[in-house]
């Protein structure tokens, strides 16, 4: 199945993931309806062919080893870490 891979940044205090663009990633498979090989037209209705994708995938092109912006604002970089 095809899935969405979304690249963005990753704060390593805090755990949290920010998007920063996402591409799809084809299967190249036949019965697909989101891949660019599908072999049925336009409005298919075979119950052959898969109809979701597969999640995303995050991948972290930046990774930093701070807090993201919304934990600082919420100033729970104090002490002990209660951002989830």
């Amino acid at each position: 199945m095809c899935y969405n891979v979304i690249d963005g940044k990753l704060h390593l205090l805090c755990q949290h993931f920010i998007p920063m663009s996402t591409r799809q990633q084809d299967c190249l498979r036949p019965n697909c309806l989101f891949s660019r090989n599908h072999a049925h037209p336009v409005g298919c209705r075979s119950s052959s062919c898969q109809r979701m994708m597969q999640p995303p995938q995050r991948n972290p092109i930046r990774i930093h080893e701070s807090l993201c912006a919304d934990c600082v604002m919420r100033g729970e970089g104090r002490g002990v870490l209660k951002c989830s």
